[in-house]
């Protein structure tokens, strides 16, 4: 309606109608790059989920590496991710690992952050029974500190499915030989500005889909969490 209404130049806006003819006319093109961005998106999910949550479990475990993985995991953070992607396609190249580095760096601190959030916050009975047992600390990690942080660790991956992509679409803008940032660069430097909202659509689209398979998966781990 605002196209239509305001008669706004395609360059400028387009339509729906030229978003979807500019997709149809060439879907192999748009399904094949949003499949390379996909792959390093679910990569890198996979790697920063497991990153952060063995950074987690070193910094309950072992009290003494705080002073040292702390500080690490808060840089990992604070950094723009837009300065480090350069560093990273020199030092790993154009092809998949940079981006796959570059989506792990900007889920590790929710992943670790949430995690250990949730080892530190145990129900208060259950802490009182480890130390009237006297159990190792091991042994409270796997049988009640684990079991007690999957909630939060669900709502971790629930963030990190969301952010994933950013990594690789980021990791992709500063140099990429395919992924949807590569069509968004080639179709704006053309000015075909109709492709341009084809991939940001693809993008949203894979957003959603992650975010659905992100929340069945936290449904599976924490199969006794009730959602209102």
């Amino acid at each position: 309606m605002l196209v239509r209404t305001l008669n706004i130049e395609p360059y400028m806006l387009p339509g729906p109608e030229r978003v979807w003819l500019a997709f149809t006319s060439k879907p192999d093109f748009f399904l094949h790059h949003a499949g390379i961005t996909a792959y390093e998106t679910v990569l890198g999910l996979v790697f920063g989920v497991l990153a952060g949550a063995t950074s987690a479990i070193l910094l309950w475990t072992f009290p003494l590496t705080r002073p040292a993985l702390l500080p690490l995991i808060l840089v990992t953070q604070s950094l723009p991710v837009f300065a480090i992607a350069p560093i990273l396609v020199l030092w790993l190249g154009w092809g998949l690992a940079s981006k796959v580095v570059m989506a792990v760096l900007v889920i590790f601190f929710a992943v670790t952050s949430t995690m250990y959030d949730g080892l530190r916050r145990m129900d208060p009975g259950l802490v009182d029974l480890a130390r009237l047992y006297r159990l190792p600390r091991l042994t409270e990690l796997w049988m009640l500190r684990l079991p007690a942080a999957l909630p939060a660790l669900a709502s971790g991956i629930r963030i990190a499915a969301v952010f994933a992509p950013i990594g690789a679409i980021v990791g992709e803008w500063v140099g990429a030989k395919g992924g949807l940032a590569f069509v968004m660069l080639h179709s704006n430097a053309r000015v075909k500005t109709d492709e341009t909202f084809a991939a940001l659509i693809l993008l949203a689209v894979m957003v959603l889909l992650l975010r659905a398979a992100a929340d069945a998966f936290a449904r599976m781990i924490v199969p006794w969490q009730v959602e209102n």
